[in-house]
């Protein structure tokens, strides 16, 4: 008894049609009518009523039908678990993020995830949330690290809640120290580095100044996040950023904390509702559900 003879047999019995199974499993009719023959000489039992063109399950039949069904059931689960098990061991992730978060939070996740799983490629794909969401919902990532809420809500995205993080403010550690803590109004006047637009970071920030009855003022505008912390540095700005990056901008910046409320994000892991991710993909979506803590203050940050 063949595996293939098995499934010719099913698509007979589900169709009851010789020339209709043998479309269904890619065969000629007369291949498959063969081996239906096969079967039932190996079996030594007729599978099949073939009275004047009207196809019937014999009782022999019906007493094999369940078990191929089972066997062939079985044997794609067997298929599913090899190649899941393959996919940890040569596999890939298609991974978006925010620059803020490839900054501060994946190096650590994803080394982690490349000493247990080496084999995997791990491809970054570094935006804002909008164009994230996007990319998602059109199958070109697996997983997106995103901040919440998302700029157009969808209903064909997942998302799991993953930190609340603090934004503080940097400045050059060589300029006047501002005071202690930052109020968002005190920012009026003080030049600021801005990120580009698209930047979830920029749109919160300047709504925030908004809120509070001003028009914030930059310096410089349009960077990514490396060159923003670049232009602090060189004393020609103040910025806004979460705590992650601030905790490893070095000391050459002074971190200051925002007086209360405050500003926070929320960072969401976010997947296509109507597609498992991968298996590669859902082992790095279980170590980055690890991190459903606040990020932890530096220890030299004003406050």
């Amino acid at each position: 008894m063949q595996f293939q003879q098995l499934q010719y047999f099913v698509a007979v019995a589900e169709t009851r049609h010789f020339t209709r199974a043998a479309e269904r499993v890619h065969v000629s009719q007369p291949s498959l009518s063969q081996q239906i023959r096969a079967l039932e000489k190996e079996l030594g039992a007729e599978l099949f009523s073939r009275a004047r063109g009207n196809i019937a399950l014999t009782d022999a039949g019906e007493a094999l039908l369940p078990l191929a069904r089972r066997i062939l059931a079985d044997a794609d689960t067997a298929r599913h678990e090899v190649q899941e098990l393959a996919q940890l061991r040569r596999g890939r992730v298609r991974l978006g993020a925010t620059p803020s978060v490839c900054t501060g939070l994946l190096p650590d996740v994803l080394r982690a995830f490349h000493d247990l799983h080496p084999g995997i490629e791990l491809l970054i794909e570094e935006g804002g949330s909008h164009d994230l969401v996007r990319q998602l919902a059109r199958g070109a990532l697996d997983l997106a690290l995103v901040v919440l809420p998302l700029p157009t809500p969808s209903p064909a995205l997942t998302t799991v809640e993953l930190l609340q993080e603090d934004l503080v403010v940097v400045s050059s550690a060589a300029s006047p120290a501002p005071r202690r803590p930052v109020r968002i109004a005190d920012l009026q006047g003080e030049p600021l580095v801005m990120f580009r637009h698209g930047y979830d970071l920029r749109e919160l920030t300047v709504a925030a100044c908004r809120a509070e009855g001003f028009e914030p003022a930059f310096t410089v505008e349009g960077g990514e996040m490396d060159a923003v912390l670049g232009f602090v540095r060189a004393g020609l700005g103040l910025a806004v950023v979460p705590r992650m990056v601030a905790a490893h901008a070095g000391r050459d910046l002074r971190v200051t904390a925002l007086a209360r409320p405050g500003l926070r994000r929320t960072i969401a892991l976010a997947h296509r509702s109507d597609v498992a991710p991968p298996r590669a993909a859902r082992e790095l979506q279980r170590l980055l559900l690890r991190t459903r803590a606040a990020a932890p203050q530096e220890p030299g940050t004003d406050a």
